[in-house]
C-alpha cells in the first residue's frame, strides 16, 4: 500500500447510511418507511444515471425530489409540500454508519489525505458531513457539479484526481456501491469496495482490489505501509 497517497470516498451508502431516513418517512407514512426509502433510493440512482446519459444535467437534490415524488405516485401516497420538503431534508441528515467516525480518524493518523466524492451537490455534501461532525476528517468534499456530470461518468472521477493533485494509481476509490466501484476501477483507481450485507459484486467486467466488511477494516490495509 505504499503508492497509495489519498483515499475518495463515496459518500451515499458507503460512508452514511441512505436508510436512515426511514424514521422520517415512518412518521409521515406509519407502516410505509422501508418501502418508500428502498424505492425512493432506487428511483433517485436511476435518474442519476438517465440525466447522465441523456446530457440533462439537474442538482441531487433535485435528482432527489423527483424520486420522492415518483415512489408516493406509485405508492399511491399523498404528498403534501411540508411532507416533501421534510423527507428531503432527511437527506441533508443521514446517519454515518458506526465505524466510520473512528475510521477515518485512523486514516488521517496514517498520513492519508482523504476526500468525499460524491454525486451530492456542493451543499448537500456539506449538511450531510456538517451535520455528523465529520468535516475537520477530510482535506476535499467533492461534488459532481463542476463536471455537470454524474458518477459513473469518467469527468466526475477526475475530480478527485486534479483536488489531490496526484496520479490516479495513488488514489484509493471506496464505496459500497457496486456500480461505482466499477465505474472508478474503469478510469484507473485501485478500488475498495465496502460490502457490508454480504452483497454480490456486479458483473460489469470489473473486481474491486479489495473487498471489506466495513470501513473500519479499511485502516488495516495500511498497517506498516
Amino acid at each position: 500500500m505504499h503508492h497509495i497517497k489519498a483515499i475518495a470516498f463515496d459518500l451515499y451508502g458507503t460512508l452514511f447510511d441512505v436508510h436512515s431516513v426511514v424514521d422520517r418517512c415512518e412518521q409521515r407514512y406509519a407502516g410505509r418507511g422501508r418501502e418508500i426509502s428502498a424505492l425512493w433510493r432506487q428511483k433517485q440512482l436511476e435518474y442519476t444515471w438517465l440525466r447522465s446519459l441523456m446530457n440533462r444535467y439537474v442538482t441531487f437534490e433535485q435528482a432527489t425530489e423527483d424520486a420522492l415524488r415518483y415512489t408516493c405516485r406509485h405508492l399511491g401516497l399523498d404528498l403534501d409540500d411540508e411532507t416533501r420538503a421534510a423527507l428531503c431534508n432527511a437527506y441533508l441528515e443521514l446517519r454515518s454508519f458506526p465505524e466510520v467516525p473512528d475510521a477515518l480518524l485512523r486514516l488521517r493518523e496514517r498520513g492519508l489525505k482523504l476526500a468525499v466524492l460524491s454525486n451530492g451537490s456542493p451543499h448537500s455534501i456539506g449538511s450531510v458531513v456538517g451535520h455528523a461532525g465529520l468535516r475537520d476528517r477530510f482535506d476535499y468534499l467533492l461534488s459532481v457539479d463542476p463536471a455537470r456530470i454524474f458518477k459513473p461518468h469518467d469527468r466526475a472521477y477526475a475530480l478527485a484526481e486534479q483536488a489531490f493533485g496526484l496520479s490516479r494509481a495513488a488514489i484509493l476509490f471506496v464505496s459500497s456501491n457496486p456500480w461505482d466501484a466499477t465505474g472508478a476501477r474503469y478510469f484507473g483507481f485501485p478500488t475498495g469496495w465496502i460490502n457490508r450485507g454480504g452483497s454480490t459484486f456486479d458483473e460489469m467486467g470489473q473486481r474491486p482490489d479489495w473487498e471489506l466488511a466495513g470501513l473500519d477494516d479499511l485502516p488495516k490495509l495500511f498497517d506498516g505501509a
